[in-house]
């Protein structure tokens, strides 16, 4: 059976770690340490109130960060105090997911695609061109699951990256970038591929990834490539 949004929820945070989380009440604060918005912000385990999020404004604002929540599928009620107290939408976020099988019927090319950790100084170098910088890269160390980076050629050339993990039995990928002069020519595919064929021989079902809904040519591609909508997410951020 296809995992549900709950548990892709907890794949995420398994292959995307936090530095460390702190629980004040029902709202799940964590240290990102420069990774990212899906590290760095808050959480609701349960219904909030105002002064719970006024609670968690005060730490974030305390350790010198600005006020950022991620807001899950049936969280209406958080959405809505954050609302009400300025927060404005960041980023909605579409979660797919697809059985592995469903991308293990082709091999890439020889030579164009590998599974490969620890990264190689130009898996770094195409990742920094993209804006994922170290602290990215340490998100990916923090991984304690199985993991991989993913790198594939074109043209003879250096052409992309990628990070898959797994939590369960669900492969997650992560920071698939694709430099600008090899876009359009199936890099993203193919490594998407790479990384199903890692994943099953890790004994994994399933594999799944995050897509800003504004990022129409990865969404387009997800969905030719036979993944599913499981749900969505977004940010709201305060200054």
């Amino acid at each position: 059976m296809m995992p549900d949004l709950a548990m892709l929820y907890a794949v995420t945070e398994a292959t995307w770690p936090p530095a460390a989380t702190e629980v004040l009440g029902p709202v799940t604060l964590r240290e990102g340490r420069g990774g990212g918005k899906r590290v760095s912000a808050a959480t609701a385990s349960g219904p909030v109130t105002a002064q719970d999020i006024a609670r968690a404004e005060a730490a974030m604002r305390a350790r010198g960060e600005l006020p950022l929540f991620q807001v899950r599928a049936g969280e209406g009620g958080l959405d809505a105090i954050l609302e009400a107290r300025g927060y404005r939408v960041v980023d909605p976020v579409t979660v797919l997911v697809a059985p592995v099988a469903a991308l293990t019927g082709e091999r890439p090319p020889r030579l164009t695609t590998f599974a490969v950790w620890e990264p190689l100084e130009i898996m770094r170098e195409i990742w920094a061109e993209g804006g994922i910088g170290p602290a990215r890269i340490a998100v990916m160390e923090r991984v304690t699951g199985p993991k991989t980076g993913l790198f594939a050629r074109h043209a003879d050339q250096p052409a992309g990256v990628g990070f898959a993990a797994i939590h369960g039995d669900v492969a997650m990928v992560h920071a698939l970038e694709v430099r600008v002069g090899h876009r359009r020519a199936g890099v993203g595919r193919l490594m998407m591929v790479q990384a199903a064929l890692w994943a099953e021989a890790q004994g994994a079902a399933y594999i799944a990834v995050l897509c800003t809904q504004g990022n129409e040519a990865a969404n387009g591609l997800y969905a030719a490539m036979g993944f599913c909508v499981a749900g969505t997410y977004h940010y709201r951020a305060k200054e």
